[in-house]
């Protein structure tokens, strides 16, 4: 009657899905009402290698502190405190302790519900009320006075896995918030490597800058000199002015992503800007780690949105078990048994004792279509996981690739970037010295001073973009996330 989800249609499955499989193994062999009709059939088509991927596909997966392999003690000191102090993270949290209340609230409805009372009452009756006879003296009725102590129980006898298919929606959805943790948590240190990294391709950029402006500096020396010694132009001079004043106007734009980046880092940490001190460096001294993607199916695995969207739809599936079994008849089992007298010291004697034990039966006949709206509903909402999971797990191929090609243009663009910076640095200190022997043209000096300070920023916006790569690659792989099958504390 049952049997595990997801027949792939199309392309090989090396690793099945766990979290969904397990989940819905359990659901039918637990009594419930999940049929095979209910399971999806996500009909994933798995590629054998992601095509921007070069050479043999390398399974070993990337390590859980693979902010390591940029070998940066700063970058790595604000990882590790960003996953200890960092709000989002803590929100998530919060959310993960609001899920297993819940599915602790849903797993109460498979034990019996025990309730224990105690009372005490006195009471007189009046003596000028009811039909008055002669045999009736007008003298108090007397006083009455009762204990009672008790205890009652009831029951629902889960015959067609009502309860325990909401149980295990309940504890389903909080796998997927701990899902949800790991991908906030993602997010979170992806965010901190790509802001630190502005943070030190600004430094750079501010570096490069002052650089430049020292040798526009000099140049405008050197035509001034001609200039008063009757051989320069004032033209030649005030465009050497020009490229001057440019490039110190460049500068404070690059400041202000310095402060932008250095805030958001801060915010990050969960501390004000004024408590953060950087002290960064230069994007050639952070090595490029070596990033395997592996294998397409290992990201089932290893990507915690995928698992995340799995528990959802897993969820779903037990809700649509749930509201099958609303249509078959709700069996409750009630009782109470206690001790009543009249007398406190006789409460508990043998002959105070009573009871009562009842079984009922309710059956829907009527409800105006409500419990089938419902079972709809539930329906709907499966189906709509089951997209927006499929749509999950095709982006996310479509994320590495686009990584992974980032990645490799990245590479050749900076190679070839480093060519037009050695070759601009060497036209430039050529144009400088012919400029010093009075043999160089001015028109000739200033093109070589423009295209060598373009190229030098060029070049750290390239090592900046690379790194940005590295990072994006890692953040679609799952960022070296271990998978693991999470449940909630026990709800029974």
């Amino acid at each position: 009657m049952f049997e595990l989800p997801f027949k792939l249609r199309r392309g090989a499955f090396p690793k099945p899905s766990l979290a969904l499989c397990a989940a819905l193994a359990l659901a039918a062999t637990s009594g419930g009402c999940i049929l095979t009709a209910d399971l999806p059939d996500p009909a994933l088509d798995i590629p054998a290698a992601y095509k921007s991927a070069s050479g043999a596909a390398d399974t070993k997966p990337p390590t859980l502190d693979w902010w390591r392999g940029f070998r940066s003690q700063e970058l790595t000191v604000l990882m590790e405190e960003a996953q200890t102090v960092n709000l989002d993270i803590a929100a998530a949290v919060a959310r993960i302790r609001q899920a297993d209340a819940l599915a602790q609230t849903a797993g109460a409805a498979l034990l019996p519900n025990v309730t224990g009372s105690f009372s005490g009452s006195r009471s007189r009756s009046s003596s000028t009320t009811g039909t008055i006879t002669s045999a009736t003296p007008l003298t108090g009725r007397g006083e009455v006075t009762n204990h009672t102590a008790s205890l009652s129980a009831s029951y629902e006898i889960d015959f067609w896995g009502k309860n325990r298919d909401a149980l295990l929606a309940a504890e389903e959805t909080a796998n997927a918030n701990r899902f949800d943790r790991d991908v906030v948590a993602l997010t979170t240190l992806a965010s901190v490597a790509n802001a630190y990294f502005n943070v030190v391709a600004a430094q750079e950029r501010i570096n490069i800058a002052t650089r430049n402006i020292a040798s526009a500096q000099r140049i405008y020396d050197a035509i001034k000199a001609r200039v008063d010694a009757g051989t320069g132009s004032d033209l030649d001079l005030a465009q050497q002015e020009s490229l001057l004043a440019n490039q110190k106007a460049a500068v404070p734009p690059l400041r202000q992503a310095l402060d932008q980046n250095a805030n958001i880092l801060a915010t990050l940490v969960a501390r004000p800007p004024e408590r953060v001190r950087l002290a960064g460096g230069s994007l050639g001294g952070i090595a490029i780690p070596r990033v395997t993607p592996g294998m397409p199916s290992d990201l089932l695995t290893q990507r915690p949105d995928i698992r995340r969207q799995e528990n959802q739809l897993a969820s779903a599936t037990a809700n649509v078990g749930s509201a099958r079994a609303q249509f078959f008849p709700s069996i409750q089992l009630t009782g109470q048994g206690g001790y009543q007298s009249a007398a406190l010291a006789a409460l508990f004697t043998p002959q105070s004792a009573f009871f009562n034990v009842a079984a009922g039966l309710t059956q829907p006949i009527f409800d105006a279509g409500r419990i089938q709206a419902n079972f709809d509903l539930q329906q709907a909402r499966q189906d709509e996981l089951l997209q927006t999971y499929r749509k999950t797990v095709v982006s996310a191929f479509a994320d590495v690739n686009t990584a992974l090609s980032t990645l490799k243009q990245a590479n050749e663009r900076l190679r070839l970037q480093r060519i037009v910076v050695a070759a601009s640095r060497r036209a430039f200190e050529l144009s400088e010295r012919q400029l010093r022997a009075g043999t160089a043209d001015i028109v000739t000096v200033l093109n070589t001073q423009l295209t060598l300070f373009q190229a030098e920023d060029s070049l750290a916006q390239f090592q900046l973009a690379r790194l940005l790569a590295v990072v994006s690659l890692y953040q679609a792989l799952g960022g070296g996330w271990s998978p693991r099958t999470e449940g909630p504390a026990n709800a029974l």
